[in-house]
């Protein structure tokens, strides 16, 4: 079990990781989500021995990791880390790289290993490419192939499909992901996109200007929304009085996804749309009421200015006013 507890980090005086803790059992994948700047890639560099930190411990399997200081070399060699500036050969092949460590003394294997890893990326068609000439995308393909190439008992990823054209993305997590978890690899993504996190993801770790505000799976992080912040990172959020549904309600925000805001004719409240956005399945409908704004889904465009009742569940507002 890999263990961080209650770590802290500063650049120039200031804090850029503070006192974040959490604990990743083997086979385990935990995804670090904020937005940009608040610390995720700093924790990684912990995580993998880059730095030297000033307060807290690591520990894997009850064994405490040092930073830099204690090693020639820094890093973990059960661990593997991938930067979002991936570090490769250009002027080898893309198989090449993939191979770069691993052993000529069994040609056959090595061989059969970077087909394997190649296939898992989908670059399997650009084996004997010299990475120079591959695109962003490719090339962070060949780098996520490449970590795995000697598989770590601990991998950590920063962005790991930031450059990856869309439609090859989501087959790509898939692929990735599921071998992972049949390897029983723990893996620990840094990430702005919801999507590695929702359908992949153990638990998500949610961390704002260094602090760790939570630790949650994404089934109760998505089901029960409890700060803007967090509830941004999974979807967009509006953030409506309490009193628009219950009356008689304390003065207070609610949180509500657009899902949740369903029309209703005869509703007392009304909004009145601003503007219509077509979303492929459905209309991202755009309204205000008084000074607050807020966005819902519809099946069909309507035109700005229409005046529209909304309504929201019953059981959600109670939910939502608990929080």
């Amino acid at each position: 079990m890999l263990s961080v507890e209650f770590i802290s980090y500063a650049y120039n005086e200031t804090n850029v990781i503070d006192s974040i803790s959490f604990t990743a059992k083997k086979g385990a994948h935990i995804t670090l989500m904020g937005e940009s700047g608040c610390g995720k890639s700093t924790l990684l560099k912990a995580i993998y021995g880059l730095l030297s930190l000033p307060k807290g411990k690591i520990f894997y399997n009850n064994t405490e990791l040092l930073g830099p200081e204690h090693h020639l070399v820094p890093g973990h060699p059960f661990m593997k880390y991938l930067a979002q500036e991936f570090d490769l050969m250009p002027f080898i092949s893309a198989a090449d790289n993939v191979g770069e460590f691993l052993s000529n003394f069994y040609p056959n294997q090595k061989k059969q290993r970077i087909k394997e890893l190649l296939e898992i990326v989908g670059m399997t068609t650009h084996a004997k490419t010299h990475v120079r000439y591959l695109s962003g995308g490719q090339k962070q393909r060949v780098a996520l192939a490449r970590v795995l190439a000697k598989e770590p008992e601990v991998l950590l990823l920063d962005e790991p499909f930031s450059q990856i054209d869309n439609f090859k993305k989501n087959e790509l997590r898939y692929r990735l992901f599921s071998y992972l978890k049949k390897q029983n690899i723990t893996c620990i993504t840094a990430t702005h996109d919801k999507n590695d996190a929702l359908a992949f993801a153990d638990n998500i770790i949610v961390i704002k200007q260094g602090k760790q505000l939570s630790v949650r799976s994404p089934q109760e992080m998505f089901a029960n929304p409890t700060d803007q912040y967090s509830a941004s990172l999974l979807s967009e959020i509006n953030v409506v009085p309490l009193n628009f549904f219950k009356p008689a309600g304390e003065e207070k925000n609610i949180l509500l996804y657009p899902h949740e805001i369903k029309l209703k004719k005869d509703s007392p409240i009304q909004f009145k749309v601003t503007a219509s956005f077509y979303n492929g399945t459905h209309y991202l409908i755009k309204a205000e009421l008084h000074n607050t704004s807020i966005v819902f889904y519809h099946d069909s465009f309507i035109t700005p200015k229409t005046i529209v009742g909304v309504t929201v569940h019953k059981t959600i507002i109670e939910q939502r006013a608990r929080v």
